[in-house]
């Protein structure tokens, strides 16, 4: 019989030390989270106002019949040309693999 108490005893003095760290980990975990000033909530639309406030109407400019265009010419793919290729240019990127390219397409 005294054994068994002694059991008993080492068991109740497990539980209640397990019990005992479980409260303490919530307390420190609660006042971790209290400790971090709130976050502020960003507003998705703007307030709408009571009023709003009349606005002067811009005209739109003057469009000019025979309007002036860029005159450079469009960029060129980054490809040298083919005398360039002949002495020793490489294109930027290289050609596309076997198993990338698909086999022509058959006439019917």
């Amino acid at each position: 019989m005294a054994a068994d108490r002694t059991g008993l005893r080492k068991d109740v003095l497990i539980a209640s030390a397990l019990v005992v760290a479980g409260v303490a980990i919530a307390a420190l975990s609660l006042h971790a989270i209290n400790a971090v000033p709130p976050q502020d909530i960003a507003q998705a639309t703007q307030p709408l106002q009571s009023t709003p406030e009349p606005q002067k109407a811009v005209p739109p400019a003057e469009s000019k019949p025979g309007g002036e265009r860029p005159t450079t010419p469009a960029p060129q793919p980054a490809r040298p040309n083919g005398e360039a290729q002949k002495a020793g240019a490489k294109p930027m990127l290289p050609p596309a693999p076997a198993e990338k390219t698909a086999p022509p397409i058959e006439k019917k």
